[in-house]
């Protein structure tokens, strides 16, 4: 699921680099990219950015960023829209997490992006799947970089991305005990993420009335559907449940006059939804309420970078076969993960806190509608961990600007941590980048010289 924000902007910028070219200026460091054959016939696209600090590289830690959607790009909207080295005019990003460490965007779940299987049967169709996809990508990418295996690993996701962090977190690990597998992971960061689907919906009406865009009446209409979701999911309706998902956004939409999912400042007006949804795809959906979601949470933005990863990137980068294109694949990775959509890993977050000694991390924007800051606390609170009832009494603390403005606050026990990040949305890079830098540099331990 990926914003909608700057949708519109992006496309504008996008259609002129296509109509000029790729100009590469990324002066800041080296790169590579490749595949890495995760099972016979499914092949996994990674891009890899190495540190520019002053120091060497392998002193710096390597952030694996995964992507949410399912089926949105990691070498598209993570690299070019958040945190890599240049924005989507070409320019330096101000705010570049390269600047401080290692950066590994991977085109996940198989299928994603760049990435492709030669036979749809072949596309993940649970989390577990995915997790065994990411542990095989990561034999083979050792083997072509075997020095980051000494360095430390954070795993960083965004939306859907989350719910498949922690379980990958959770099966990389295993395989390091297992001995299958050399490497330091030392953590993972979920950021707005999807990893307790009811929790989110529930508490949308709630958040919705606090911040007044609904009233009673709308309230209770959000409240009613949302309960639907809630009770497909207890009967183990799995199916049913994701159609009634996007019943409930369709409510949210009516009550609030289109409300933005991604940040509750936004509105989308008729005709910008109606050119959304209009837009088509190569895959033919089976589900018209699956297809909605699809051009909701993921065609919306990635369809808006699909000529400049299609033409100049692709032509940059000259590995990519001549049959996939990007994004050619996501409606069906999309698709195929549906019945596991309302499906929850907070067992998985669970797992890591009470097995490993990992740094466990959630951060959240506070204008993200989604996966709304309530209904992450909300899960979080109720964890199955010794260390909950402690965490809930530990002390917030503020995260200032240099002009000594709020920016954000933190709460922390033993390895786990919260973070609360103002005025931004879902994607928290892009709404609030420096503070998500800072943020950044204090998981992974990287201090300021």
């Amino acid at each position: 699921m990926q914003s909608r924000l700057l949708c519109a902007f992006f496309f504008i910028v996008i259609a002129t680099l296509s109509i000029h070219g790729y100009r590469p200026r990324i002066k800041q460091g080296k790169e590579t990219w490749g595949y890495v054959s995760v099972r016979k016939g499914a092949h996994m696209f990674f891009w890899l950015y190495y540190s520019t600090a002053e120091v060497d590289y392998k002193q710096r830690p390597l952030v694996i960023w995964l992507q949410g959607g399912p089926g949105a790009s990691s070498t598209g909207i993570g690299n070019f829209l958040e945190i890599g080295p240049q924005d989507p005019d070409l320019n330096n990003r101000t705010n570049a997490w390269t600047k401080e460490v290692n950066i590994l965007f991977v085109d996940n779940p198989v299928g994603t992006g760049y990435s492709y299987v030669e036979d749809d049967k072949l596309l993940p169709r649970n989390n577990s799947a995915i997790a065994v996809d990411l542990v095989e990508f990561m034999k083979g990418f050792f083997k072509k970089v075997p020095e980051f295996q000494g360095v430390p690993i954070y795993v960083f996701s965004e939306s859907y991305g989350g719910k498949m962090a922690a379980k990958f977190a959770l099966s990389l690990n295993k395989a390091i005990q297992q001995k299958k597998i050399t490497c330091q992971l030392a953590g993972v960061a979920l950021g707005d993420s999807w990893v307790s689907p009811v929790d989110a919906v529930l508490s949308w009406g709630p958040y919705l009335h606090s911040v007044s865009l609904v009233d009673s009446i709308g309230l209770k209409k959000v409240n009613s559907k949302a309960q639907e979701v809630a009770n497909a999911v207890k009967a183990g309706k799995l199916g049913d449940a994701t159609k009634l998902w996007s019943e409930a956004e369709e409510v949210v939409e009516n009550v609030t006059n289109g409300v933005n999912f991604y940040n509750i400042l936004n509105h989308d007006k008729d005709d910008t939804r109606n050119n959304r949804l209009s837009h088509q795809r190569e895959h033919a959906f089976t589900s018209p309420h699956i297809e909605l979601l699809y051009k909701r949470h993921v065609e919306a933005v990635s369809g808006a970078l699909d000529k400049f990863m299609n033409g100049p990137v692709r032509d940059k980068l000259k590995v990519i076969p001549k049959n996939v294109t990007w994004g050619g694949q996501s409606g069906k990775v999309f698709e195929a993960l549906s019945d596991d959509f309302m499906t929850s890993a907070v067992q998985n977050v669970e797992m890591l806190l009470n097995t490993t000694t990992m740094a466990v991390v959630v951060y959240n924007g506070q204008l993200d509608l989604i996966v709304d800051t309530p209904g992450v606390e909300k899960w979080v609170e109720g964890m199955n961990w010794a260390g909950t009832s402690h965490w809930i009494s530990a002390t917030r603390k503020p995260i200032e600007s240099s002009a000594g403005a709020t920016e954000a606050f933190s709460k922390n026990f033993k390895n786990f941590t919260f973070y609360w990040i103002l005025k931004a949305g879902h994607m928290v890079p892009a709404d609030a980048s420096d503070i998500a830098r800072k943020v950044m540099k204090e998981i992974v331990g990287v201090k300021d010289h």
